[in-house]
């Protein structure tokens, strides 16, 4: 028996590929063997009836064994031991099968190749060695953050295998196609990280043919483009491409992009200064300084204290500030000292 099911499976392997094969050799072995079975057993054995013979199969051919039903004679021995060998190679069979379907879809996955199904993700659309993984650090330090990340087709594979909150997508990232296996239409936030500004304007255009209400941040080398890019989708935040922290941040928190604008750009609507702490100033602590500056001084903001050991930003409210220390604060202007002494 076992040399004519050895002949079966090489014959069987080529008529029958993939899963049609351990489906054939179960039922090749469950035919044959019950017939042989009727043949070896006595008449009238319960162990051959159609309701109890398929049980006994599926429990021998497994190698369970329940004992319920059990062969009588010699020869109803010998079939039980085939029906042990046969379900032996349909269980290697299948297991193989099985082994074979995940190692593949393992291996799309890693390639980038095949459709997700995600929502209220951050895509990254662009992959630049080192960059990437650092940006992609940053936004997965939030707990419960799924990040897709889209190369082109000129990375084989993810590049950040081990990251399990990281999904990979590989193809042009200005078609249709990549945006519907990236999920773009249910994402909560793209960040944009092309090669150059051309690219990340091309990618930016598809984004927002995918999903114009997504949260849209791009990196360009030339803050002139910003205003391209804004008549693409008027809600996209831009920052320079040597800062590509602010990505992770403006990932993050939306529009966080927009103050650290503001706070950078002279003339802007607020500014940060400097003053030193004049020795006639009444207020020693933190919170003493910030009411005051809150109050007299136009609703200016301390950001952070400056003493002998070393910046301290948003310090607590009771932490002493001595004479000579540097205050750090957001207002409209630059400060009089001469003001600041008077209210003091």
């Amino acid at each position: 028996m076992p040399f004519l099911l050895h002949r079966l499976l090489r014959f069987a392997r080529i008529r029958l590929p993939g899963w049609k094969l351990p489906l054939a050799v179960a039922t090749v072995v469950f035919l044959t063997s019950w017939g042989l079975m009727a043949l070896a057993e006595p008449a009238g054995s319960e162990l051959v009836a159609p309701a109890n013979y398929w049980w006994y199969f599926v429990v021998t051919a497994a190698t369970v064994g329940y004992g319920d039903f059990f062969p009588e004679t010699l020869a109803g021995h010998a079939v039980g031991a085939y029906v042990i060998v046969g379900g032996i190679v349909t269980l290697t069979l299948l297991f193989t099968e099985l082994a074979t379907v995940l190692q593949n879809a393992r291996g799309k996955r890693l390639r980038g190749v095949v459709g997700l199904d995600v929502r209220d993700h951050v895509v990254v659309l662009g992959y630049t060695p080192g960059r990437t993984e650092r940006i992609v650090a940053e936004l997965t330090v939030e707990p419960g953050t799924h990040v897709v990340l889209c190369a082109h087709d000129d990375v084989p594979g993810n590049p950040m295998p081990e990251q399990r909150a990281v999904s990979f997508v590989r193809g042009d990232l200005t078609r249709a196609d990549v945006m519907e296996r990236a999920c773009v239409q249910s994402a909560r936030t793209a960040v944009i990280d092309g090669r150059d500004d051309n690219e990340t304007l091309a990618i930016a255009v598809a984004v927002d043919h995918a999903n114009p209400a997504v949260h849209m941040v791009a990196a360009v080398r030339d803050l002139s483009r910003r205003d391209t890019l804004r008549y693409v989708n008027p809600g996209v935040q831009v920052v320079q491409w040597h800062m590509p922290f602010l990505l992770s941040e403006e990932a993050a928190d939306p529009g966080l992009t927009q103050v650290y604008n503001e706070l950078m750009t002279a003339g802007g609507h607020g500014n940060t200064y400097s003053v030193q702490v004049p020795a006639s100033c009444a207020y020693r602590t933190f919170g003493e300084c910030q009411t005051a500056f809150g109050r007299d001084h136009g609703g200016a903001t301390v950001l952070a204290v400056r003493t002998a050991d070393g910046l301290v930003v948003s310090p607590t409210w009771d932490t002493p500030v001595p004479v000579g220390a540097t205050l750090y604060y957001v207002a409209a202007q630059r400060l009089d000292p001469a003001r600041l002494v008077q209210r003091a």
